[in-house]
């Protein structure tokens, strides 16, 4: 009989981004304590990279980590470093140092071929989607055929499609694409977001409530229109 192991294999999962700008982080808690209360079931254990390219000087890693768990964070990297030094000690208070996710655009290096772009690959679901079911299609768009329950998540790097009620959560741009869009022919979502920029259902209301509507980002805020 075979002795049961382990695999390791590379995959994808998508996590919010937290892009900080301040390095007390005192005013970080702050900032993420209100962002938490506008949807703190979407918030609620979720995992979170902090992004700090922005940053013009250093932060206390291990003080944020501890904020971030605090209010009920799953800290799990850092993107945005620029030196070593800064990699030490966030390693130092137990985070990972987490690539950006963008293309870098260096020279080829002589013998070693080009790493091949990603393919589009857009998703067609048949029928409802029903709470605590989760679809996302990497790399391209989600259409649905069909009706979206209260507690479903509909996740696309690229654009969404409801032929149908839009209820739950729909993350269209999940890798920061912020050309994709949602369409649904009746808006009734818990929230909504196009690349990191989201809107809980408070601020979906009339006129656009029950409506066929698109979304979409311009000028780093959210856009509906009726369709």
């Amino acid at each position: 009989m075979a002795e049961r192991g382990i695999e390791l294999k590379g995959t994808s999962f998508t996590l919010s981004v937290l892009h900080i700008t301040d390095n007390d982080v005192a005013t970080v808690r702050q900032q993420l304590l209100e962002k938490i209360a506008q949807a703190p079931d979407f918030f609620r254990a979720a995992p979170l990279v902090v992004n700090i390219e922005k940053l013009t000087k250093t932060i206390d890693f291990t003080s944020l980590a501890g904020i971030i768990r605090e209010l009920k964070l799953v800290p799990v990297g850092v993107t945005g470093t620029k030196d070593e030094a800064t990699r030490s000690a966030i390693r130092a208070a137990g985070l990972a140092v987490m690539a950006s996710g963008r293309v870098a655009h260096n020279e080829p290096v002589p013998g070693k071929a080009a790493t091949p772009v990603p393919q589009t690959s857009n998703k067609l679901h048949i029928g409802p989607v029903r709470s605590g079911q989760q679809l996302y299609a990497p790399n391209g768009s989600l259409v649905i055929l069909g009706s979206v329950s209260n507690g479903a998540e509909l996740i696309a790097d690229d654009s969404i499609h409801v032929y149908g009620q839009l209820r739950g959560r729909a993350v269209a741009g999940a890798k920061g694409n912020e050309a994709a869009r949602i369409y649904c022919d009746q808006l009734m979502a818990e929230l909504v977001s196009v690349a990191g920029h989201y809107q809980v259902s408070d601020g979906l209301l009339e006129p656009y409530w029950e409506q066929a509507v698109s979304i979409s980002l311009a000028g780093g805020q959210l856009k509906l229109e009726k369709l």
